[in-house]
């Protein structure tokens, strides 16, 4: 009778981590983030404004360049609220419901991005390969019609998390590994049962990879009707269309493998090395985006 009364106390608050060891020097590592943050922001709504406002950019290639760039305004604003708490306020406290929710928006944004690469992907093979059907095959409809899809797409996928997260239970452990909640990070503090969570979040994983498989095979059909092209001069002419798309998928792709591989193989690894890789992921893509796509234009 005594076992039915013993009660395990659940925890009603998580804590972020910014730089273990280096809380001293938090106020001076929130200078350059601070700073990326504001160019990510500026960088992003520049390019929504002149998307807008030029009429000249009312195409379907600068329709998908304004999704990205609201991906990626998405992915920067979602991080926002907890990134000056943990290093400008030494406040690393965080409610359960409120780490839920930032994560659903954080791999909201991120699986948006990666889907909106591939559909850019789409796109630059369309343009290439069949170039005189590109403007009936994408036209404002279709590509309205293809971004509503891909969000609701991401928005059903990405749902589960905060759901089943919910009703798991937290306690003793308590201690979160970022500066923002992930989910892989938040389902490892949880005392019950949480192989959903984690085939689930493997099924999500499985996804981003297809992704990119299909952005792989795409430019393997592109450099083969480029090859196809007699003039040299012309060859150049195509692919210097497709080099800040490759830009982007490189910034985006390689940290997000890096931070896989670094937890899958280098379990031994620095924990600093693992909260930088994350930051660099969710702080340089909405960075470097905008910086691209301005200098190539």
């Amino acid at each position: 009778m005594s076992s039915l009364n013993i009660s395990v106390t659940e925890v009603s608050t998580f804590y972020l981590v910014g730089f273990p060891g280096m809380e001293s020097a938090h106020i001076w590592i929130f200078i350059p983030i601070c700073l990326l943050y504001i160019v990510a922001i500026l960088g992003n709504c520049t390019i929504l404004f002149f998307i807008k406002s030029e009429p000249s950019l009312h195409e379907p290639m600068y329709y998908f360049l304004s999704m990205l760039a609201l991906s990626d305004l998405g992915l920067s604003i979602s991080s926002l609220p907890t990134m000056p708490k943990v290093f400008l306020f030494n406040s690393s406290d965080i409610s359960p419901n409120v780490c839920f929710a930032q994560e659903f928006f954080i791999h909201e944004f991120s699986a948006m991005e990666s889907s909106v690469l591939l559909i850019m992907s789409f796109d630059r093979f369309v343009a290439i390969c069949n170039p005189l059907r590109y403007t009936s095959i994408l036209t404002s409809a279709r590509v309205l019609q293809i971004g509503l899809a891909f969000s609701l797409k991401n928005v059903l996928l990405i749902l589960p998390f905060p759901v089943t997260l919910k009703h798991l239970r937290y306690c003793k452990k308590n201690l979160l590994s970022h500066s923002y909640c992930l989910h892989q990070d938040v389902m490892k503090l949880a005392c019950s049962d949480n192989s959903f969570n984690v085939i689930y979040g493997l099924f999500v994983a499985l996804t981003g990879i297809l992704d990119i498989t299909f952005i792989f095979m795409s430019y393997i059909l592109i450099l083969r009707a480029v090859l196809a092209i007699a003039s040299q001069r012309e060859r150049l002419k195509v692919l210097s269309t497709c080099v800040s798309h490759i830009c982007a998928v490189l910034i985006f792709y390689v940290p997000v493998i890096s931070l896989a591989v670094i937890y899958r193989f280098a379990s031994r690894s620095s924990p600093l090395s693992k909260i930088l890789m994350a930051d660099i992921f969710l702080l340089v893509p909405p960075v470097m985006n905008p910086i691209i796509y301005c200098v190539k234009s």
